[in-house]
Protein backbone atom coordinates (compact mmCIF):
# COMPACT_ATOMS: atom_id res chain seq x y z
CA UNK A 1 0.00 0.00 0.00
CA UNK A 2 1.53 3.42 -0.66
CA UNK A 3 1.81 5.84 2.00
CA UNK A 4 -0.27 8.88 1.97
CA UNK A 5 1.33 11.94 2.62
CA UNK A 6 -0.01 14.96 3.70
CA UNK A 7 0.10 17.71 1.82
CA UNK A 8 3.37 20.30 2.90
CA UNK A 9 1.22 22.96 4.87
CA UNK A 10 3.89 25.60 4.49
CA UNK A 11 2.98 25.27 0.38
CA UNK A 12 0.83 28.04 0.30
CA UNK A 13 3.51 30.71 1.78
CA UNK A 14 5.81 30.36 -1.48
CA UNK A 15 5.91 32.47 -3.75
CA UNK A 16 7.92 31.10 -6.67
CA UNK A 17 4.91 31.72 -9.03
CA UNK A 18 4.78 35.62 -8.08
CA UNK A 19 6.00 38.90 -9.61
CA UNK A 20 6.58 41.09 -7.12
CA UNK A 21 7.01 45.19 -7.36
CA UNK A 22 7.90 47.12 -4.19
CA UNK A 23 7.75 50.60 -4.33
CA UNK A 24 10.37 52.36 -1.95
CA UNK A 25 12.85 49.49 -1.88
CA UNK A 26 16.10 51.05 -2.08
CA UNK A 27 16.61 51.04 1.77
CA UNK A 28 15.08 49.95 4.85
CA UNK A 29 11.35 48.06 5.02
CA UNK A 30 10.91 47.96 1.43
CA UNK A 31 14.36 46.46 0.81
CA UNK A 32 14.19 43.65 3.36
CA UNK A 33 11.16 43.01 1.54
CA UNK A 34 12.39 42.52 -1.66
CA UNK A 35 15.49 40.67 -0.48
CA UNK A 36 13.00 37.74 1.35
CA UNK A 37 10.46 37.92 -1.11
CA UNK A 38 13.49 36.53 -3.86
CA UNK A 39 14.44 34.08 -1.05
CA UNK A 40 10.82 33.14 -0.82
CA UNK A 41 10.55 32.32 -4.70
CA UNK A 42 9.54 35.63 -5.80
CA UNK A 43 11.13 36.92 -8.57
CA UNK A 44 11.45 40.95 -7.91
CA UNK A 45 11.13 44.13 -9.44
CA UNK A 46 12.41 47.11 -7.90
CA UNK A 47 11.31 50.32 -7.42
CA UNK A 48 12.12 54.28 -6.24
CA UNK A 49 14.10 57.57 -7.52
CA UNK A 50 17.51 56.36 -6.33
CA UNK A 51 18.94 54.15 -9.19
CA UNK A 52 22.17 53.36 -7.53
CA UNK A 53 21.10 52.03 -4.27
CA UNK A 54 18.24 49.76 -6.48
CA UNK A 55 21.24 48.67 -8.37
CA UNK A 56 22.79 47.52 -4.92
CA UNK A 57 19.76 45.87 -3.84
CA UNK A 58 19.62 43.92 -7.10
CA UNK A 59 23.19 42.75 -6.27
CA UNK A 60 22.66 41.46 -3.00
CA UNK A 61 19.30 39.57 -4.20
CA UNK A 62 21.61 37.93 -7.10
CA UNK A 63 24.77 37.20 -4.81
CA UNK A 64 21.58 35.20 -3.10
CA UNK A 65 20.28 33.15 -6.47
CA UNK A 66 17.91 35.40 -6.65
CA UNK A 67 15.64 37.57 -9.68
CA UNK A 68 15.48 41.13 -9.66
CA UNK A 69 14.15 44.08 -12.08
CA UNK A 70 15.62 47.62 -11.69
CA UNK A 71 12.95 50.05 -12.82
CA UNK A 72 13.39 53.70 -11.16
CA UNK A 73 10.06 55.15 -10.21
CA UNK A 74 9.29 58.54 -8.64
CA UNK A 75 5.74 57.52 -7.26
CA UNK A 76 4.51 60.88 -6.99
CA UNK A 77 5.01 61.16 -10.89
CA UNK A 78 1.93 59.57 -12.39
CA UNK A 79 3.82 59.41 -15.45
CA UNK A 80 6.89 57.21 -14.57
CA UNK A 81 4.35 54.92 -12.77
CA UNK A 82 2.60 54.41 -15.89
CA UNK A 83 5.84 53.50 -17.33
CA UNK A 84 6.40 51.12 -14.38
CA UNK A 85 3.29 49.66 -14.99
CA UNK A 86 4.62 49.04 -19.32
CA UNK A 87 7.22 47.71 -17.63
CA UNK A 88 5.31 44.93 -15.32
CA UNK A 89 3.69 44.19 -18.43
CA UNK A 90 6.61 43.34 -20.45
CA UNK A 91 7.65 41.60 -18.14
CA UNK A 92 4.73 39.09 -17.26
CA UNK A 93 3.82 38.84 -21.35
CA UNK A 94 3.19 35.23 -22.28
CA UNK A 95 3.18 34.21 -18.60
CA UNK A 96 1.16 33.06 -16.03
CA UNK A 97 2.97 34.73 -13.07
CA UNK A 98 0.82 36.27 -10.76
CA UNK A 99 1.29 40.17 -9.80
CA UNK A 100 1.68 41.15 -6.74
CA UNK A 101 2.54 45.15 -5.62
CA UNK A 102 3.82 46.42 -1.98
CA UNK A 103 2.79 49.93 -2.26
CA UNK A 104 5.86 50.91 0.31
CA UNK A 105 7.20 54.08 -0.66
CA UNK A 106 6.93 56.97 2.15
CA UNK A 107 8.53 59.72 4.05
CA UNK A 108 8.29 60.13 7.62
CA UNK A 109 7.15 63.31 8.90
CA UNK A 110 7.06 65.14 12.49
CA UNK A 111 6.17 68.48 12.66
CA UNK A 112 3.61 70.62 14.99
CA UNK A 113 0.66 71.58 13.00
CA UNK A 114 0.83 75.22 13.26
CA UNK A 115 4.56 74.67 11.15
CA UNK A 116 3.05 72.41 8.92
CA UNK A 117 3.41 74.33 5.40
CA UNK A 118 1.49 73.49 2.02
CA UNK A 119 4.84 71.85 0.97
CA UNK A 120 5.03 69.71 3.76
CA UNK A 121 1.39 68.46 3.17
CA UNK A 122 2.01 68.24 -0.05
CA UNK A 123 4.97 65.66 -0.67
CA UNK A 124 3.44 63.73 2.83
CA UNK A 125 0.23 63.13 0.62
CA UNK A 126 1.43 63.01 -2.63
CA UNK A 127 3.89 59.98 -1.87
CA UNK A 128 1.98 57.98 0.27
CA UNK A 129 -1.75 58.48 -0.75
CA UNK A 130 -1.31 59.82 -4.00
CA UNK A 131 1.55 57.56 -4.92
CA UNK A 132 -0.40 54.30 -3.19
CA UNK A 133 -3.74 55.09 -5.57
CA UNK A 134 -1.91 55.54 -8.94
CA UNK A 135 0.20 52.16 -8.47
CA UNK A 136 -2.54 50.58 -7.49
CA UNK A 137 -4.66 52.14 -10.31
CA UNK A 138 -1.94 51.43 -13.27
CA UNK A 139 -0.49 48.05 -11.97
CA UNK A 140 -3.98 46.91 -10.37
CA UNK A 141 -5.77 46.97 -13.90
CA UNK A 142 -2.80 44.33 -14.84
CA UNK A 143 -4.11 42.19 -12.05
CA UNK A 144 -8.25 42.55 -12.99
CA UNK A 145 -7.02 41.69 -16.62
CA UNK A 146 -5.56 38.28 -15.40
CA UNK A 147 -8.24 37.80 -12.70
CA UNK A 148 -5.91 37.65 -9.86
CA UNK A 149 -3.83 39.90 -7.84
CA UNK A 150 -2.65 41.05 -4.55
CA UNK A 151 -1.95 44.66 -3.25
CA UNK A 152 -0.32 45.54 0.32
CA UNK A 153 -0.84 48.88 0.90
CA UNK A 154 1.81 50.43 3.51
CA UNK A 155 -0.31 51.82 6.33
CA UNK A 156 0.85 52.47 10.01
CA UNK A 157 -0.32 52.35 13.54
CA UNK A 158 -0.31 56.51 13.49
CA UNK A 159 -3.64 55.16 10.91
CA UNK A 160 -5.63 54.52 14.14
CA UNK A 161 -3.38 56.46 17.15
CA UNK A 162 -1.88 60.02 17.49
CA UNK A 163 0.85 62.19 18.81
CA UNK A 164 2.22 65.14 18.62
CA UNK A 165 3.26 66.21 15.45
CA UNK A 166 2.04 63.64 13.52
CA UNK A 167 -0.88 65.37 12.21
CA UNK A 168 -0.79 65.06 8.45
CA UNK A 169 1.20 62.01 8.36
CA UNK A 170 -1.36 60.51 10.69
CA UNK A 171 -4.13 61.41 7.88
CA UNK A 172 -2.22 60.23 5.21
CA UNK A 173 -1.52 56.89 6.78
CA UNK A 174 -5.31 56.72 7.77
CA UNK A 175 -6.21 57.51 3.99
CA UNK A 176 -3.98 54.49 3.30
CA UNK A 177 -5.90 52.18 5.05
CA UNK A 178 -9.21 53.50 3.73
CA UNK A 179 -8.09 53.33 0.31
CA UNK A 180 -7.29 49.93 0.96
CA UNK A 181 -11.15 48.48 2.47
CA UNK A 182 -12.27 50.55 -0.85
CA UNK A 183 -10.21 49.19 -3.32
CA UNK A 184 -10.88 45.50 -2.10
CA UNK A 185 -14.51 46.51 -1.95
CA UNK A 186 -14.43 47.16 -5.72
CA UNK A 187 -11.73 45.08 -7.16
CA UNK A 188 -12.70 41.57 -4.69
CA UNK A 189 -15.07 40.06 -7.12
CA UNK A 190 -12.87 40.50 -10.03
CA UNK A 191 -9.88 38.49 -8.29
CA UNK A 192 -7.78 41.04 -6.77
CA UNK A 193 -7.16 40.94 -2.90
CA UNK A 194 -5.78 44.55 -1.36
CA UNK A 195 -4.72 45.00 2.19
CA UNK A 196 -2.28 47.05 4.74
CA UNK A 197 0.47 46.13 7.21
CA UNK A 198 0.32 48.81 9.64
CA UNK A 199 3.82 48.49 11.48
CA UNK A 200 4.58 50.33 14.71
CA UNK A 201 7.87 52.30 14.79
CA UNK A 202 10.50 50.12 12.72
CA UNK A 203 14.56 50.31 13.24
CA UNK A 204 15.25 51.47 9.93
CA UNK A 205 18.35 53.82 9.50
CA UNK A 206 16.09 56.72 9.15
CA UNK A 207 14.33 56.31 12.33
CA UNK A 208 17.50 55.16 14.40
CA UNK A 209 18.97 58.53 12.85
CA UNK A 210 16.01 60.29 14.19
CA UNK A 211 15.88 58.49 17.28
CA UNK A 212 19.34 59.71 18.06
CA UNK A 213 18.49 63.03 17.72
CA UNK A 214 15.25 63.00 19.71
CA UNK A 215 15.58 60.20 22.52
CA UNK A 216 13.27 61.47 24.33
CA UNK A 217 10.88 61.17 22.24
CA UNK A 218 11.36 58.10 21.01
CA UNK A 219 11.59 56.89 24.42
CA UNK A 220 8.30 58.16 24.99
CA UNK A 221 7.06 56.53 22.50
CA UNK A 222 9.11 52.74 23.14
CA UNK A 223 6.97 52.61 26.60
CA UNK A 224 3.28 52.74 24.10
CA UNK A 225 4.68 49.58 22.73
CA UNK A 226 3.29 46.34 25.00
CA UNK A 227 6.36 44.39 23.95
CA UNK A 228 8.82 46.96 25.21
CA UNK A 229 10.98 47.54 21.99
CA UNK A 230 10.56 48.79 18.85
CA UNK A 231 10.05 46.64 15.65
CA UNK A 232 12.73 45.29 13.46
CA UNK A 233 12.24 45.19 9.71
CA UNK A 234 12.59 41.75 9.97
CA UNK A 235 9.58 41.89 12.33
CA UNK A 236 7.16 42.64 9.30
CA UNK A 237 8.65 39.83 6.86
CA UNK A 238 6.50 37.05 8.01
CA UNK A 239 3.23 39.20 7.87
CA UNK A 240 4.32 40.93 3.87
CA UNK A 241 4.90 36.99 3.29
CA UNK A 242 1.62 35.98 4.37
CA UNK A 243 -0.45 38.50 2.34
CA UNK A 244 1.64 38.06 -0.58
CA UNK A 245 1.38 34.57 -1.01
CA UNK A 246 -1.84 32.37 -1.55
CA UNK A 247 -2.05 31.51 2.00
CA UNK A 248 -3.88 34.86 2.32
CA UNK A 249 -6.68 34.40 -0.77
CA UNK A 250 -9.16 34.59 1.45
CA UNK A 251 -8.46 37.64 3.11
CA UNK A 252 -9.09 41.24 1.59
CA UNK A 253 -9.76 44.73 2.63
CA UNK A 254 -8.06 44.61 5.64
CA UNK A 255 -5.22 46.33 7.82
CA UNK A 256 -2.91 44.11 9.49
CA UNK A 257 -1.36 45.59 12.69
CA UNK A 258 2.25 44.23 13.36
CA UNK A 259 2.75 46.83 16.01
CA UNK A 260 3.81 44.99 19.51
CA UNK A 261 0.84 45.95 21.31
CA UNK A 262 0.66 49.66 20.03
CA UNK A 263 -2.86 50.24 19.49
CA UNK A 264 -4.69 47.56 21.80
Amino acid sequence: MNEIVPDDPLASFRLDDRLIIVTGASEGIGRSFAENFARAGASVVLASRRRQKLEEVRRAIADRGGKAEVVPTDVRQVGEIRALANAVRRLVQGDDRKIVLVNNAGLGFTKPALDVTEQDWSSVFETHAKGAFFCSQQIGALMLERGYGKIINMSSTWAVATDAGKSIYCSAKAAISHLTAALSTEWAPRGVRVNALAPTTTMTDFVKNSAAKNPARFEGLRSRIKLGQFAQPSDLVGAAIYLASGASDFVTGQTLFVDGGFTT
